[in-house]
Parts: C-alpha cells; sequence; structure tokens
C-alpha cells in the first residue's frame, strides 16, 4: 500500500526526530531538562480544534516508525520526537515524568507527552505512575 506523500514527509520527519531524541536521552539529566519546557508547568487541556487532526497524526508517525528504529525508542524518546514536532508547528505540549514501582519493588519511571487534551505518547500506562515533573512549552503565542 502505498502512503500519501505527506504520510510519508510526516514517517520520515517522526524518524528523523526519533534519531535526535535517542541522542538526546544519552545527555546527563540537568542538560536535558532545559529543552523539555518550563520546570512544574502545564499548557491548557483545550485546543484549537483545526490543529486536533494534525496532532493525532504526529501521534501516530512516532508511535509507528519507534517500532522501526534499531535503536531504543521507548517512552521518553518518544515523547521528545514528538515534542518537537509540535514545536517546529508553533503548538502547546507538556512532557510528564513519572514513578512507579514493579512488581519486585525497583523504580521504574515513565514519560508522556500531552497537547490540548490528546495523549500522544505513552497515554496508556500513565495512570500507573505518580507525576513527579511537567515540562511545559507554550509555542501559540497566545494574547491572554
Amino acid at each position: 500500500m502505498a502512503w500519501p506523500a505527506e504520510k510519508k514527509r510526516l514517517m520520515l520527519e517522526a524518524l528523523f526526530f526519533l534519531a535526535w531524541a535517542r541522542i538526546l536521552k544519552s545527555l546527563p539529566f540537568p542538560r536535558l531538562a532545559p529543552s523539555l519546557g518550563r520546570p512544574m508547568t502545564e499548557t491548557p487541556s483545550v485546543h484549537d480544534l483545526s490543529n486536533e487532526r494534525l496532532i493525532r497524526r504526529i501521534s501516530e508517525a512516532v508511535r509507528v516508525m519507534s517500532r522501526h528504529t534499531f535503536w531504543e525508542s521507548q517512552c521518553l524518546v518518544q515523547a521528545l520526537a514528538a515534542k518537537k514536532m509540535l514545536e517546529r508547528r508553533s503548538m502547546d505540549s507538556t512532557l510528564y515524568l513519572g514513578t512507579a514501582k514493579d512488581r519486585q519493588g525497583n523504580l521504574i519511571a515513565h514519560a508522556w507527552l500531552r497537547s490540548g487534551p490528546i495523549y500522544l505518547t505513552g497515554a496508556g500506562e500513565r495512570h500507573l505512575f505518580t507525576t513527579v515533573a511537567s515540562f511545559g512549552t507554550d509555542k501559540s503565542n497566545r494574547k491572554d
């Protein structure tokens, strides 16, 4: 099945930003944190309805392409890639970091990304984690 040109471009962009995010993830957290957004802030949970289709397409592109990388493209890498794709389009997002304990009592972490009311990445597991940090990026140039 041939994909339309727009979908191909979005998939290639997602692949590029997944690679970029994987490199970024290798940085020590104090160096990575400033690029995540404003600490302990959240963007509004509403959005321009005209952006909803694009937000969902970005989510799909990141999810699909993350399954085809030869590097690790788990939750934080996916959240960073989707965040960058939204930023390029001047769209708000909030990146969340959470922790929990696994069955053996070990501390585990998870990251997820939201734009408006839509969770682009990490949505399914987010309820299992306690949010320990949020990073809001307001790119919409609102005149509030």
